[in-house]
């Protein structure tokens, strides 16, 4: 059985401020630093798992809990993608608003529907990221807000071309990433409805396992608490 597994990074100093990070760039907290040596720890016990890629986002707080975990489990020899695919769902305007705040100048309703749901978008920015890590990219890719459909639509690209590729040839890979980007992978693997997603929660820094056949097909799936 080949394995796939899932990383959300630990905690960031804009989770520990209940702040939208989306495409923010913000360092881990020291809570977070914590989380991410446990989580590769609980990776080392992992039964057979030997990974022969890693694959990040080109956010800090990914990056780093990335490099955290490779570093505990001896795997830095390994090469690692970060790609702008596996970022953060990009929180448009809200991103560097508090969330109690957001609940209070929109409703709270209207705010889980952003943050919860499929297809809602949240008020977008006037204009792309201006950052130096994007600037060789078509700037009309590059999000202005997205939902959480958006998000899986510019991720599945890479898991299939870049993942999924290795995974069929028998090679174990991992994956460190955000609550939303992996939320929506985890969507499309798993095939949850649109209802059902809402319900899906990634903590930080818990490892998720999946076990797959020769034809990519789930047949275990744990998550290390």
């Amino acid at each position: 059985m080949v394995k796939l597994v899932l990383i959300r990074h630990g905690e960031s100093t804009a989770n520990a401020d209940n702040v939208y990070t989306g495409w923010n760039d913000v360092p881990l907290s020291a809570k977070g630093v914590e989380q991410a040596k446990q989580a590769g720890l609980k990776v080392q016990k992992i039964a057979d798992f030997m990974p022969t890629h890693i694959h990040t986002s080109v956010l800090s707080r990914a990056i780093i809990t990335a490099n955290i975990v490779a570093e505990v489990c001896h795997f830095l020899y390994l090469p690692i993608t970060k790609t702008w695919r596996l970022n953060e769902r990009h929180y448009g305007a809200l991103r560097g608003i508090n969330k109690d705040v957001s609940r209070k100048v929109f409703g709270k309703e209207q705010v889980l529907e952003w943050r919860r749901s499929f297809d809602s978008v949240p008020p977008k920015l006037a204009q792309p990221v201006q950052d130096r890590r994007y600037q060789a990219y078509d700037m009309g890719l590059m999000p202005q807000g997205e939902s959480l459909h958006q998000t899986q639509q510019r991720l599945m690209p890479y898991y299939w071309d870049n993942v999924a590729p290795k995974l069929a040839a028998g090679q174990d890979q991992l994956i460190v990433a955000h609550g939303s980007s992996l939320r929506a992978l985890i969507k499309k693997l798993e095939h949850i409805n649109n209802q059902d997603i809402v319900k899906v929660e990634v903590p930080n820094a818990q490892p998720i396992v999946y076990s797959f056949d020769k034809n990519l097909k789930i047949i275990k799936k744990q998550i290390l608490k």
